[in-house]
């Protein structure tokens, strides 16, 4: 085997990696570098596939070790984390699922539903062009945000405030809601629209770009409080058009 056919593998093992860094922080308690390193996970993700694209260098091992890797990082990362959250504000609750720490385990439901959306990407060859349910770096962003709205205090950087954010994502109730609903849409049959440009011509990414605008829009306004808000609005984007561009 060439060398660089080792590059795009490399770069997969990396994403891994951060994976496991982001379990091991997560166990500490430090949820902040845990979500770090997802992020971190998500960049090796991207670099992968255009690193055997550039370099001509697609395996089916390459195939096989990115879906583990995004396991790991998209599924058991995020999902342990949400997981931790939950149980550590059940102690003391009234609430009775809460109080016997059944409530916790629904964030399990997050690398479970990351699994088979994994194995169905892998089979499925409707996906070539846009993705059928969510893909597993968006909602492993969308998770990985939420320690960083609770305790990084980004509204103090952000133009408009959005205080509601803190006691939102600080509900147990509601964090449980969030792990079903995208656990939901990673298995869902709904068609969510890829970022991946064939071109740069406004013709057939009209989509695209109209996101990335709102995206940086939102992004100068509310800093790192937009990430979750960018990724319901790419699900509500994508669901909006079912019928328009992504047939």
């Amino acid at each position: 085997m060439k060398f660089k056919q080792h590059i795009p593998n490399t770069i997969t093992t990396l994403n891994l990696l951060s994976g496991l860094i982001s379990l091991t922080l997560t166990f500490e308690g430090n949820y902040i570098y845990a979500s770090i390193f997802i992020f971190i996970a998500a960049l090796f993700d991207f670099l992968d596939g255009n690193a055997a694209r550039l370099l001509n260098a697609h395996s089916e091992l390459g195939k096989q070790l990115d879906s583990l890797a995004d396991l790991v990082s998209f599924g058991v990362a995020p999902g342990m984390m949400i997981f931790q959250m939950i149980s550590a504000q059940c102690t003391g609750s009234c609430n009775v699922l809460e109080r016997m720490h059944i409530t916790p385990y629904f964030a399990m439901l997050i690398p479970v539903c990351s699994a088979l959306r994994l194995a169905k990407f892998n089979i499925d060859l409707r996906q070539e062009v846009n993705f059928i349910g969510l893909p597993t770096p968006a909602n492993a962003i969308f998770f990985a945000s939420i320690p960083l709205v609770l305790f990084v205090q980004p509204q103090l950087f952000s133009i408009v405030q959005l205080d509601f954010l803190v006691p939102f994502f600080s509900n147990t109730r509601i964090l449980t809601i969030l792990a079903v609903f995208f656990s939901y849409m990673l298995i869902s049959d709904f068609k969510i629209f890829s970022m991946k440009f064939k071109s740069l011509d406004w013709k057939g990414n009209q989509l695209r770009y109209l996101f990335l605008i709102l995206s940086i829009v939102l992004f100068i306004l509310f800093f790192l409080s937009a990430i979750p808000i960018i990724i319901f609005l790419y699900i509500l984007m994508s669901i909006f058009f079912q019928h328009y561009i992504l047939d």
